[in-house]
């Protein structure tokens, strides 16, 4: 078997390279990736790729079809991958996200790809105060980031076919530990903040509602994605991938993490405007459809392995939400140091 993963040089592909690894130890694993954060490594022993087979570097928005010749099924993790980055560059995102992500999958299916498996948000629920949402409620996509999910779902599903399977899975809010870290992720940062200023902030009044997954587990619903057949939810199937479980409130997540360090204090702003994006989600069909690709990790365990790689590390910066270690900056850096254009392009 034969696997190319687009986007696979962020936070979520070092894990879900090394877990189709250990899963299929003979198939054929291909990296692709543009590079913007292949230099944001945290602690890593070796680099992730060298459990691929190649590693190819390129902008999705000019893909080399070539890329997909023997391809058996594709991955899209490819994405301007948050709200702070969407509101900053909105075109982009879009073009990257919804355009380029669905021009990849049409050049799949040309070339004969049976799988394609898109990495799309629970972000698409917005604000729902009223209940968990299932994937036929109504949607709200609040940012350009959760717009760019909301049109790829659309656009890929008249693509799919008993041959050509196409799985959107609507993950929850990622976090647990990667060999390129993001701190830009609620409970990753209060992880952070912990560590290293032994405090943790909500900028909230704690209140809204957050369904998070472990990296760990998104590749192992990422691992069903692949292989599930098309009479398990239809030639395309739109799934929330997570756990009910798992859906908290973040002045929970900050009490959680409190735990795992004595003496942190946690403060609210009760003051704070109200944060439109809360959303719990249920998650009912992805039980019924992947009962052996369920999560496993819990909230404590996923908090646990953040606190050791980060210590592993050395991690001490309390002024982290203006290093690498937040996607944004990393983008500015290289925007300021005339290494990327307007457009997110490499200037050569």
């Amino acid at each position: 078997m034969r696997v190319l993963i687009a986007g696979n040089l962020g936070y979520i592909g070092p894990v879900v390279a090394r877990h189709l690894r250990a899963t299929w130890p003979d198939a054929e694993l291909l990296g692709f990736d543009t590079g913007y954060f292949a230099h944001c490594l945290t602690g890593a022993a070796a680099l992730p790729e060298t459990v691929l087979e190649a590693q190819h570097f390129g902008d999705l928005r000019r893909f080399p079809t070539e890329l997909l010749r023997g391809v058996d099924a594709v991955v899209n993790l490819a994405a301007i991958s948050n709200d702070p980055m969407g509101n900053q560059f909105e075109d982009v995102t879009l073009d990257i996200n919804w355009r380029a992500g669905v021009a990849l999958a049409q050049a799949a299916k040309a070339a004969g790809v049976k799988a394609f498996v898109f990495a799309s948000s629970c972000s698409v629920y917005g604000f729902a105060e009223d209940g968990a949402r299932r994937e036929d409620s109504p949607l709200d996509p609040l940012t350009a980031y959760a717009r760019s999910k909301v049109f790829t779902e659309r656009d890929l599903a008249p693509l799919a076919s008993p041959d050509f399977r196409v799985t959107c899975l609507r993950f929850a809010t990622a976090c647990g530990w990667s060999d390129r870290l993001r701190l830009d992720l609620v409970l990753n940062d209060f992880v952070a903040s912990a560590l290293a200023t032994r405090k943790i902030t909500i900028l909230s009044d704690g209140t809204p509602w957050r369904p998070l997954i472990e990296v760990r587990d998104m590749a192992h619903a990422i691992e069903w994605g692949i292989q599930r057949d098309s009479a398990n939810g239809g030639p395309c199937v739109v799934v929330n991938a997570g756990s009910d479980g798992w859906n908290h409130q973040v002045k929970d997540l900050a009490v959680a993490v409190a735990r795992a360090f004595p003496g942190v204090e946690v403060s609210v702003n009760p003051a704070a405007q109200p944060d439109r994006r809360s959303y719990r989600v249920d998650f009912a069909k992805f039980r019924a459809l992947a009962p052996r690709h369920q999560p496993q990790v819990s909230l404590d365990d996923a908090i646990a392995g953040l606190k050791a790689g980060l210590e592993g590390m050395g991690f001490a910066d309390a002024n982290f939400r203006q290093s690498p270690l937040i996607r944004l900056q990393a983008l500015r850096k290289l925007l300021a140091a005339g290494r990327l254009n307007e457009n997110l392009e490499w200037r050569r």
